[in-house]
């Protein structure tokens, strides 16, 4: 199951639907691989919204700008140990009881730092009917052992457009089946 928290901002215009967008690319995201594949996913996810992609930039109404990472952080978890690997009062013991477990003190737990990566999609629209003012933004964050922002790019961009536009201010969590 894929989960993430999304945080949306909007003032979304009454009459936009059936009206034209652009996804721009800022300087270091023009020529770059990694930006198209990620830009294709954000108008796979756009599509159910109404909004249809411009021919050229000059012939859309909205313009999308976007932003993504996946920066490794350190977080601590509290995690039961190991009865095999815990020696307890008495030494290493033998079977599925552990001694301390007995007297009603239940498993030791311990705390652990590891690495998490904070998969992040964000996604700004500004209307160029109103001299460019931004009118939707969101981000969709998930977190991972493993720095997979590739895969979880589509259930990132989906989670974005999820219900769009929503409620300003709003969060959500949100879950997808991994397919």
């Amino acid at each position: 199951m894929f989960s993430a928290q999304v945080t949306r901002y909007q003032q979304w215009p009454e009459n936009a639907q059936g009206a034209s967008y652009w996804i721009a690319a800022d300087e270091t995201q023009r020529n770059n691989l990694q930006f198209q594949t990620y830009a294709d996913t954000v108008r796979a996810a756009l599509g159910p919204t109404g909004l249809v992609e411009a021919h050229a930039e000059a012939q859309a109404r909205f313009t999308v700008h976007i932003e993504y990472g996946s920066p490794r952080e350190r977080e601590w978890r509290q995690e039961f140990v190991d009865p095999y690997m815990y020696p307890g009062f008495y030494g290493p013991y033998v079977g599925f009881h552990h001694p301390r477990w007995a007297w009603g003190m239940g498993p030791a737990i311990q705390t652990v730092a590891v690495d998490v990566y904070r998969m992040t999609l964000s996604v700004r629209i500004d209307d160029r009917t109103q001299q460019g003012r931004e009118v939707y933004r969101a981000t969709a964050v998930a977190s991972s052992r493993q720095d997979q922002l590739g895969a979880a790019m589509p259930y990132l961009a989906r989670a974005i457009f999820d219900r769009f536009p929503g409620r300003n201010g709003q969060v959500v969590e949100v879950r997808y089946p991994v397919q």
